[in-house]
């Protein structure tokens, strides 16, 4: 069973891609990882800051797909079953690798008086101006600091925040409790704000 060249994009008719796969399809294979792998890729570096880290996750990504398409039932678009794998493989690089020191989550939280209220106020962020900036810094500004949480509660924002999971998938991907998910959640935020703070609050001069 062969498809056209761009079976992998009209996903209007991905039944048949999803049956082309099924079977071993050569080309649909190919085309899969053509159409898909970019994107993955974009996940995994999300997780890994190493490039040969990340690229490692997707060809695992795609290996544990190509074993698995059998089992996909097609109660998910296929994007997004690729999605979970690869979010799995990068989690999984992530547990098998050698742990790096890291900042305590407490150094990286703003201060609090005895009262419960912050003892600096959180400053307003301003809109940064097109011309001086643009979204993709913003991003990969945002994602740099992202890195410098520890990695339980990076993972846990990544996977709430950018990648949409919710609580009870997070805790599954994570093998943590809901509480823990929660908890982590609140404090990465805090910490993230803070981070990035010097570059985004706005000017009072």
């Amino acid at each position: 069973m062969t498809i056209p060249r761009n079976a992998g994009r009209a996903l209007g008719d991905e039944t048949a891609f999803i049956a082309a796969l099924k079977v071993g399809d050569e080309a649909a294979y190919e085309e899969l990882v053509r159409t898909r792998g970019g994107r993955m890729l974009a996940v995994a570096r999300r997780f890994l800051r190493s490039e040969d880290d990340a690229r490692d996750a997707v060809q695992d990504a795609f290996l544990n797909a190509f074993r698995a398409i059998d089992r996909f039932e097609g109660n998910a678009q296929l994007s997004t079953w690729l999605h979970r794998i690869v979010v799995n493989a990068a989690l999984l690089k992530l547990r098998t690798r050698r742990r790096r020191p890291e900042q305590a989550i407490e150094e990286l939280l703003p201060g609090f008086l005895e009262n419960g209220h912050l003892a600096e106020p959180a400053s307003e962020w301003e809109k940064p101006p097109e011309d001086r900036v643009s979204r993709a810094e913003i991003r990969e500004l945002v994602l740099s600091k992202v890195h410098e949480l520890p990695e339980g509660h990076r993972n846990v924002l990544l996977l709430r925040d950018v990648e949409e999971y919710d609580t009870e998938e997070t805790a599954g991907a994570l093998d943590v409790s809901r509480g823990a998910v929660k908890t982590r959640l609140h404090r990465a935020r805090m910490a993230l704000r803070k981070l990035l703070e010097p570059h985004l609050k706005r000017s009072t001069g």
